[in-house]
C-alpha cells in the first residue's frame, strides 16, 4: 500500500502526528515546534482526549489523534468480555467526541468508526486495537487522497508567480496544494499569519511552505488589510473547523476579519472543507471558548502586566459569513457557499460541481 503522505512536510507523515504502538499514543507537541521536536505520550485514552484539548495537536491532527487514541482504549480493555470491551468503546469514543465543542461533529464522526472495525475484529478473534490501528492508517489515506484533488483544485486557481494568503494551519490541504504546485513547477508566493496565541501560521504553516520549497513570509495578525493592497495578494485561502450545510464557515478566529478585508479589495477568498451534516444551519455550532489567560501571553511569555487587573478574551474561532466566500473547495468540486446541499448528491459529476 502507498502512503498518500508521500513527499509532505515532516509535521504532515501520518507518524509525525499521532502515532499509536505497545499500548501508547504518540502525539507531536504542535504547541512547541519547530522550536522544539517532542511528542507527548498517552497512556490512555482519557489522555488523548485532554490533549486534544490542550492543543497538543490541532487543525486535522485530532481527526488522526481520536481513532488512535480509540485503539488504546480497545488495548485499555483487551481483558474484559467482549460486551463488556465494547460498552468501554462506546464510554470511550463518548470521552474523546467531548475534547472541543466546535469540532465536536467531526470527532464524533472519526471515533465513532471505529467501533464496528472493533465488534468485527472481536468477533474474528483478532486483536480490536490493531484492528482499529491499520484502520487509521486506511483511513488516513483515503482522506489523504481526497484532499489532493482539493490541492488539484486550489493550484488551478492559483496563478502562476501568484500570491496567496493563507490563514491559521490548514493541515493536510496546505501540504497537498504546495504538492501539486511542485508537481506543476507553479511559483507561488505565500504570506502566512501568525496566528496568535499559538502562532499556528508562524510555527506550522509557515514552516511547511518554507520546507516545500516556496516563498514564504510570516505577518502579523494585525497585517493582512495591508499587505492585500500592497503585496499584489491573488487569492486568500484557509481550511475550516465546521462548515455549515447553509454556508457559513467556522474557522480560526481572525478569519472572518481577512475574509471582510478580500472582499473590499476584490481579492477571492476559497475555503477547503466539507459540509457537516450535523450543522445543518450557523447557529448549530457552538464556538469554543478557550482560556483567556492564553491571550495575554505569547509562547508561553507574559505579555500584559500582572496584578493589575488586565483581562484577556479568547474565541477559538470565528464565523465567516457565505456573502464573504467565492467558493468552498471540496474532493467534489468547488461550490457555492449557497449550494452545499449539491455536495451530498451522489449522482452529482465531480467535473459539474466546479464553478471557476
Amino acid at each position: 500500500m502507498e502512503r498518500q503522505d508521500k513527499g509532505l512536510a515532516f509535521i504532515q507523515r501520518y507518524e509525525n502526528i499521532a502515532w499509536y504502538a505497545d499500548g501508547a499514543v504518540r502525539i507531536l507537541d504542535r504547541r512547541v515546534y519547530p522550536v522544539r521536536t517532542e511528542f507527548v505520550i498517552c497512556k490512555t485514552h482519557v489522555e488523548v482526549m485532554q490533549a486534544i484539548r490542550d492543543m497538543v495537536t490541532q487543525s486535522a491532527g485530532p481527526y488522526v489523534a481520536a481513532p488512535m487514541g480509540m485503539a488504546l482504549a480497545a488495548w485499555e480493555c483487551r481483558n474484559l468480555s467482549f460486551k463488556e470491551q465494547m460498552e468501554y468503546l462506546e464510554k470511550a469514543a463518548l470521552c474523546i467526541q467531548s475534547a472541543r465543542p466546535t469540532t465536536r461533529e467531526r470527532l464524533k464522526l472519526v471515533t465513532s468508526a471505529t467501533l464496528p472495525v472493533a465488534e468485527k475484529a472481536l468477533k474474528e478473534g483478532k486483536r480490536a486495537d490493531l484492528a482499529i490501528f491499520e484502520n487509521v492508517i486506511d483511513s488516513c489515506n483515503s482522506r489523504y487522497s481526497r484532499i489532493a484533488r482539493m490541492g488539484e483544485l486550489l493550484a488551478d486557481i492559483f496563478p502562476d508567480n501568484g500570491t496567496v494568503m493563507t490563514q491559521c494551519y490548514a493541515d493536510t490541504i496546505l501540504g497537498m496544494m504546495l504538492r501539486e504546485c511542485r508537481k506543476r513547477e507553479k511559483k507561488i508566493r505565500l504570506f502566512c499569519p501568525e496566528t496568535r496565541p499559538f502562532l499556528q501560521g508562524a510555527r506550522l504553516t509557515a514552516t511547511v511552505c518554507a520546507e516545500m520549497g516556496f516563498d514564504t513570509t510570516v505577518i502579523t495578525d494585525n497585517m493582512p488589510s495591508y499587505v492585500m493592497a500592497n503585496e499584489g495578494v491573488d487569492v486568500f485561502t484557509c481550511a475550516a473547523d465546521a462548515i455549515t450545510c447553509d454556508g457559513y464557515v467556522f474557522n480560526k478566529v481572525g478569519t472572518s476579519q481577512i475574509a471582510i478585508c478580500a472582499k473590499h479589495y476584490g481579492i477571492p477568498v476559497y475555503v477547503s472543507g466539507a459540509p457537516d451534516k450535523g450543522h445543518p444551519r450557523w447557529d448549530t455550532v457552538k464556538v469554543e471558548m478557550r482560556d483567556p489567560e492564553e491571550t495575554l501571553e505569547a509562547m508561553h511569555v507574559r505579555t500584559a502586566a500582572k496584578d493589575l487587573g488586565i483581562k484577556g478574551y479568547y474565541p477559538a474561532f470565528d464565523m465567516t459569513e457565505p456573502s464573504l466566500i467565492t467558493g468552498i473547495v471540496t474532493e467534489k468540486g468547488i461550490l457555492k457557499p449557497t449550494e452545499l446541499s449539491r455536495y451530498f448528491d451522489e449522482e452529482t459529476s465531480a467535473s459539474s460541481l466546479v464553478i471557476c
